[in-house]
């Protein structure tokens, strides 16, 4: 069809870089590791609280800022974290999804042409949303600290520059996004990093959007919320994900917290485009949350992904990738640098970006999957990603068994070569 009835904001926009990893991951039949969501089967009482809530007769519409038992027991469950007693009506909103959080924050807050600063590598909706909405993108990179020793690499060697930051902050600025734990790198924010982001925010009367979808993935450290910080609550957007928290990526349900006035603006976005999200499923959420500590369910989470995280970092050094070792989240970054481009790749080289030919070379010639991390940048950055792989590592263990199959070839060729 041509791009010509598309309208003119939509014209930029072609398929995308999944769309493509997909394809050759199927002609190739290659282990997937690049995206990011668990192929194991929800927990047992989540899906039990779904058949429940629908064969409960609740098929019908629900309140449109959200569904009273689920956001009853967000404020329940949140408040004492957040250290605000969240009011259920009025300051929170449930979403499709954390996607939708998104849009309708940028629609309740964004005027065409203001600007806002994203930490990069981000999740690449960030960018797509703004530029619908006509709003800029202002990426600062994390840079990895010149103390990062290979092989002994971490998540927390990905730091920001806070007076480059100040520095980027002009009168159309509106907002900064923060994602911790943060995807794709796995680090997770610490508290001083974060109270020198929220000085910045107070002293330039700046939003910020906290993007927590993969709070309850903290695997070294505590996960500091950035609402809870002095003085946060009534200038940060709080964003969570039933999809990340229970292993239900297919039901969209996501929720925001924040002032009042705000969720008010995203309402009234939300309620003139979808209006109001799945009623059972929203119930099963509610369910599981109030389940949830009784069924150890988070510390048996976390424990999972921990010895996936391990087993994943010695299949990786293994290969003669070097991972910055994730702090949270079930995503890594690993330094690629030592697996060499072929001559079919090397053909070429300046078409196309150096992570993108290595990532469709590991997945030609070796049947693994992986993500481009340079889709993660802005246009000005994206060369810093060069070296840069991105792996999901939350995959069950017969696939975590067939891909240290394929690494283990990558390792012995490697080694036959020197």
């Amino acid at each position: 069809m041509s791009s010509q009835r598309r309208s003119d904001r939509l014209k930029p926009f072609q398929g995308s870089m999944w769309e493509e990893i997909e394809a050759l991951v199927v002609q190739h039949k290659a282990v997937n590791l690049g995206k990011g969501f668990p192929n194991w089967q929800a927990p047992d009482f989540v899906k039990e609280a779904s058949l429940q809530a629908i064969s409960g007769d609740l098929n019908q519409y629900t309140r449109s800022m959200g569904h009273p038992k689920l956001v009853q027991t967000l404020s329940s469950f949140y408040s004492p974290l957040l250290q605000h007693e969240i009011n259920p009506n009025t300051e929170i909103i449930t979403t499709a999804g954390a996607a939708e959080s998104l849009f309708l924050a940028f629609q309740a807050l964004l005027n065409p042409l203001d600007e806002v600063i994203l930490i990069e590598p981000f999740f690449d909706f960030y960018v797509d949303q703004l530029k619908l909405l006509g709003v800029v993108p202002v990426g600062i990179p994390l840079r990895v600290r010149a103390e990062s020793q290979p092989g002994n690499r971490s998540a927390a060697d990905f730091v920001l520059d806070y007076a480059e930051l100040e520095s980027l902050i002009t009168p159309r600025t509106r907002l900064i996004v923060v994602n911790t734990p943060h995807n794709p790198t796995g680090k997770m924010f610490t508290r001083e990093e974060l109270e020198k982001i929220a000085a910045i925010a107070v002293k330039h009367d700046l939003i910020v959007i906290s993007d927590e979808v993969y709070e309850w993935m903290a695997l070294d450290g505590e996960h500091i919320r950035m609402a809870s910080l002095p003085g946060m609550w009534d200038r940060t957007l709080t964003i969570g994900s039933a999809g990340k928290t229970f292993s239900v990526t297919g039901w969209k349900i996501g929720w925001t917290f924040g002032p009042a006035d705000i969720i008010e603006g995203m309402w009234l976005a939300h309620q003139r485009v979808i209006f109001t999200i799945c009623t059972p499923l929203q119930e099963a959420v509610a369910t599981s949350f109030q389940l949830a500590n009784e069924k150890n369910y988070f510390p048996e989470f976390q424990a999972l992904l921990l010895r996936k995280r391990n087993e994943a970092v010695a299949l990786l050094r293994k290969a003669g990738f070097d991972p910055y070792v994730p702090q949270g989240s079930y995503m890594l970054l690993v330094d690629a640098s030592q697996y060499e481009l072929d001559e079919q790749s090397k053909a070429k080289l300046g078409e196309e970006s150096v992570d993108f030919l290595r990532c469709k070379q590991l997945i030609r010639k070796h049947q693994i999957a992986s993500i481009p991390p340079s889709v993660f940048y802005t246009d000005e950055h994206r060369s810093l990603a060069s070296n840069f792989l991105r792996f999901c590592f939350c995959k069950t263990d017969d696939v975590i068994e067939a891909a240290s199959v394929q690494f283990g070839i990558i390792a012995d060729s490697q080694s036959q070569s020197q």
